[in-house]
């Protein structure tokens, strides 16, 4: 799923085989992953932003079956899967 907000361009990837969801906030390299928790890193690129977002057993985590989008402080949304 990729989500084109403004000018930034957020992906969210989810990989069943080995349930784990990736998002991704930029399309720059990551340097730096810390674990913030039990299977969730974050992924920094070498400035130190924040690139990305790695969750592992997402399903035992997280709700995948809905995604909502709320009041976000964009004009133009664009979302395609």
């Amino acid at each position: 799923m990729h989500f084109q907000i403004g000018d930034i361009d957020m992906k969210i990837n989810y990989y069943p085989d080995t349930d784990s969801l990736y998002i991704e906030f930029s399309e720059k390299e990551s340097s730096e992953s810390v674990e913030i928790s039990e299977g969730v890193v974050l992924d920094y690129d070498e400035e130190g932003v924040l690139v990305g977002m790695d969750i592992d057993n997402a399903n035992k985590k997280i709700n995948l079956r809905e995604l909502v989008l709320n009041k976000l402080p964009f004009e133009d949304q664009k979302l395609s899967a």
